[in-house]
């Protein structure tokens, strides 16, 4: 595909904008790099590109022109949001299948940027969550019911602390903390509740998992200094998350 040298710059910013969104929304390394490879060919380009979670540099060359090289630092990352990956790649096989104009290619990453997880299902699958998790580590019944109640609060905390400037290793603890408050409040006023299974129920939903595994891969597949960057990441998180608990905990026990 033949492109104009102002069509090239516009198209890696748009390379550049499909790899920051995609590290927004939890994708590993290896496919960010092969995502950004495959649409840059597709459009003739012959690609390098390199990713690791706080920067992507891409260098494009063409044939009897300079190569285009720009290199853009990702602040905001650590989040995982199917809903948008899934409009990604389905945005990336169509563009490696017919290549489209810029110009709608520019507009349709802009359209997914903005676009959000649906809240009602977000909210549902953190109640079944959160109460069905309970209930497996040993809860009964309304130890499930309360941990759900309490997995729908986490679900709108995190949806209120992330349009903030907080980092996530500040949000976990800001959010464990305020939860682990709340159980153990209901679990004072109300005895036959099992505070420690609510919890749990309600920890699987903070917990970092996806995150961990997905550097744990990066690392086995080569990408070790990325995977890493992540692993350390992970354990910052969730030593957060822990330390939120365990201060609310402190703080629940000094009441008689």
């Amino acid at each position: 595909m033949d492109l104009t040298r102002d069509e090239e710059a516009r198209l890696i910013a748009c390379l550049m904008e499909t790899g920051q969104l995609l590290l927004e929304c939890g994708a590993e390394i290896s496919r960010v790099e092969d995502t950004l490879t495959r649409i840059g060919t597709a459009y003739g380009g012959v690609m390098n590109v390199f990713v690791i979670p706080s920067l992507i540099t891409i260098t494009m060359n063409y044939p009897d022109r300079e190569s285009i090289t720009e290199t853009r630092r990702i602040r905001s990352y650590g989040t995982t949001d199917f809903y948008r990956l899934e409009k990604l790649n389905a945005l990336s096989r169509e563009c490696c299948a017919k290549p489209i104009p810029i110009a709608e290619f520019r507009e349709r990453l802009y359209k997914i940027a903005a676009g959000k997880k649906p809240l009602p299902a977000v909210l549902v699958g953190s109640i079944l969550g959160a109460g069905g998790f309970a209930v497996f580590f040993g809860g009964n019944l309304w130890d499930g019911l309360v941990s759900a109640v309490f997995g729908a609060i986490i679900c709108l905390l995190q949806g209120r602390i992330g349009r903030t400037e907080l980092n996530t290793a500040a949000a976990n603890m800001l959010v464990s903390l305020m939860i682990g408050l709340g159980v153990g409040l209901v679990s004072k006023l109300i005895p036959v509740l099992h505070m420690d299974k609510i919890l749990i129920g309600d920890i699987m939903l903070l917990i970092p998992g996806l995150t961990m595994t997905n550097a744990i891969r990066n690392i086995l597949v080569g990408n070790t200094i990325s995977g890493v960057v992540r692993l350390a990441e992970t354990i910052i998180w969730a030593a957060a998350l822990a330390g939120g608990f365990m201060m609310a905990l402190a703080i629940v026990n000094l009441i008689p």
